[in-house]
């Protein structure tokens, strides 16, 4: 995604667009791999040196607010970004720390019709996101 494309996502969202913003947003893209605030904070000070920690901390917190990154939380407790917008679930590999994005539509069908019927009481469901934990073979997905 380029830096206009990402300009007209914050713009979507009602956020100024800055160069910080752009920066970051694009870093977290450009990673790929659910990075924590400080893979992207090492990322991004090879070509914005001036941008602060805090900055980026405050700017993942903002994207995460409205609707541009989620937070993924691993099984070490450690938050990560994920650019992903559309409905998916993880594969976590307890190994490497590794997260993979995992879509299976048939495997959303059970799980809304399992929980249509049976319900959990007392509890609407607004979202269901698995978070599968295990080990990746040597191949990539």
């Amino acid at each position: 995604m380029n830096k206009t494309e990402i300009a007209d996502k914050l713009s979507e969202r009602g956020l100024r667009v800055t160069p910080q913003r752009i920066a970051i947003l694009g870093a977290v893209i450009d990673l790929n791999n659910h990075p924590t605030a400080e893979n992207v904070i090492e990322y991004i000070k090879k070509n914005h040196p001036n941008i602060s920690v805090g900055t980026v901390y405050k700017v993942l917190d903002s994207l995460v607010e409205n609707n541009l990154l989620k937070k993924v939380k691993t099984e070490g407790g450690i938050m990560r970004y994920d650019p992903l917008q559309a409905h998916h679930h993880h594969l976590y590999c307890e190994e490497t720390d590794r997260i993979e994005d995992y879509e299976d539509e048939t495997l959303d069908e059970l799980i809304n019709d399992y929980f249509k019927k049976k319900g959990i009481k007392n509890f609407k469901i607004q979202n269901i996101q698995l978070q599968i934990t295990g080990k990746f073979k040597n191949q990539k997905l």
